[in-house]
């Protein structure tokens, strides 16, 4: 199920651009960054894993405030009906206040935004209060009917809590706001033209968002200087930034998907644990009218909203982790006859050496050793850099039969039950071709995000043997940014019906 190069379409996301009057100003304008100690060619290397940055605008202080509003106001308000409702027990402060910040969390009211208000989002403060006390209200009188709330005291605990809800975190956003001012984050503004510069110099402006802006990053041709901050103008200069500065924050000026280059840039500052948000300097949703998705939150009247990542729904991970040990599991058993009986075709028909072991790159860029039944003799060099053996004269009737099948692929199960692969993923490659792809292929390093697979999206799709490999990289990413366990369990039937057609002799 291995993919070949023959169509290297598309160029990398990592060149200069702009015109020779833009790049003479760009020149000037780096040196206000500091030159590495040890300068380095960008060279492709293997994926790291997300940095965890500890952050002063976590929800911490939101859910403390949140929790701490739920259980006084639960703590009063039992208190003060205790008389008439000896039912009603103080000890539901706890559980309150989880559910609260469950519902504000589904809300998105622990999402980052530059400037936070409390007065904003008191519509739903409150009805997130209203909705948590009617159904404490029903389970009370449910279970304790002599104890049940009366409308005044359920409108007044509802109340309560929206007033120090607002209130706490009220304080947390002055707080926040403060400590921005005395220590403010550096941030680099991607984009092209005047848009990025005007965000770039607003940042710089109005130290109250907390970011400093210590460089632009353009991203298109463009003959202006950044003003107050240097113009990156390459991805090596834009490493070098945000190595150098410690930089925490992105402004995008445009959506990362709009172009290559912009796109290329979301990895590394995902790499290096940057927040990511994306600014309107052009008034998009002016002009035509759209709403944008969190109209509250604003950079100096630009509509900004945060880029967030995908979840990593930790649960489903594990789920995905467990099914693929089991379902491996129980098809090496399954399969242990069909297996008996390729080993043994292999070594009559090619003598000793069943199972060819080749090193491959599976999840951030760590390599394992990949299994297969072997179906051509070759040295380690040869195996290591030659693309693919299809129609080679050196390879047996078996040998064909097997990769035509795909039946060289079953020793690979061992692999996902040893936890190297998934079932489900983008296809494992070896280094040496990795390090070319991710040099000419924009978005092909990103593939290492997911544990690599036996099968994937691009293979049910046909994009396997000499086949387009930005086409396979971008139906890698796209099955990436839409996982799911369901369209995991689509994939391998899928998988299941082209093996039984090939069986049964079809296309």
């Amino acid at each position: 199920m291995d993919s070949a190069p023959a169509r290297h379409t598309g160029q990398g996301g990592t060149g200069s651009g702009g015109a020779a009057a833009g790049t003479a100003a760009v020149r000037r304008s780096v040196t206000a960054i500091h030159p590495p100690r040890r300068p380095r060619a960008d060279q492709a290397r293997p994926l790291a894993r997300p940095q965890r940055v500890r952050r002063r605008d976590g929800v911490l202080p939101l859910l403390t405030a949140d929790a701490l509003a739920a259980a006084v106001t639960t703590t009063l308000t039992t208190t003060v009906l205790s008389a008439s409702a000896p039912a009603m027990p103080a000890e539901a402060a706890a559980p309150m206040a989880v559910l609260l910040a469950a519902l504000h969390a589904q809300a998105g009211l622990y999402r980052p935004r530059l400037a936070p208000s409390a007065l904003l989002d008191l519509p739903a403060l409150a009805g997130r209060a209203a909705i948590l006390w009617c159904a404490f209200a029903a389970v009370v009188a449910a279970t304790a009917p002599g104890g049940a709330m009366g409308w005044p005291a359920l409108l007044g605990a509802v109340c309560l809590q929206t007033v120090l809800t607002c209130a706490g975190r009220g304080s947390v956003n002055q707080l926040r706001r403060r400590a921005a001012r005395l220590r403010p984050a550096s941030a680099l503004v991607v984009g092209p033209g005047a848009g990025a510069s005007a965000v770039a110099a607003a940042l710089h402006g109005r130290p109250e968002y907390g970011l400093r802006p210590v460089g632009l990053a353009a991203t298109g041709a463009s003959e202006e200087d950044g003003g107050a901050v240097p113009v990156l103008a390459t991805h090596e200069d834009i490493r070098r930034a945000v190595i150098q500065n410690s930089v925490r924050h992105a402004v995008f000026t445009r959506p990362p998907e709009a172009d290559e280059r912009t796109a290329s840039l979301v990895r590394l500052f995902h790499d290096h644990g940057c927040r990511l948000w994306l600014a309107d300097p052009a008034g998009t949703a002016k002009v035509t009218g759209m709403r944008v998705a969190q109209p509250a939150d604003q950079l100096w009247g630009y509509a900004v909203q945060p880029l967030l990542p995908r979840p990593s729904r930790p649960v489903e991970r594990w789920v995905k982790r467990a099914i693929d040990g089991l379902l491996a599991a129980l098809a090496l058993i399954a399969a242990a006859p069909v297996m008996g009986a390729c080993a043994l075709a292999v070594r009559i028909s090619d003598g000793p050496g069943v199972i060819f072991r080749q090193e491959r790159v599976g999840l951030y860029g760590r390599p394992f050793t990949l299994l297969k039944f072997r179906t051509l003799r070759a040295d380690e060099h040869e195996s290591a850099t030659r693309w693919t053996v299809a129609g080679d004269n050196r390879m047996s009737p078996i040998g064909s039969f097997l990769r035509k099948s795909s039946l060289d692929e079953l020793p690979q199960l061992w692999n996902v039950v040893r936890g190297d692969m998934s079932l489900v993923g983008p296809r494992p490659e070896r280094p040496f071709f990795v390090a070319k792809f991710s040099t000419v292929h924009p978005g092909y390093e990103a593939r290492h995000r997911m544990p690599v697979g036996i099968t994937g999206l691009a293979q049910i799709n046909g994009l396997r043997g000499d086949t387009s490999i930005e086409d396979r990289a971008r139906f890698d990413n796209h099955y990436i940014d839409t996982w799911s366990l369901w369209q995991d369990l689509w994939i391998l039937g899928r998988t299941a019906a082209s093996f039984f057609r090939f069986r049964l002799g079809g296309s």
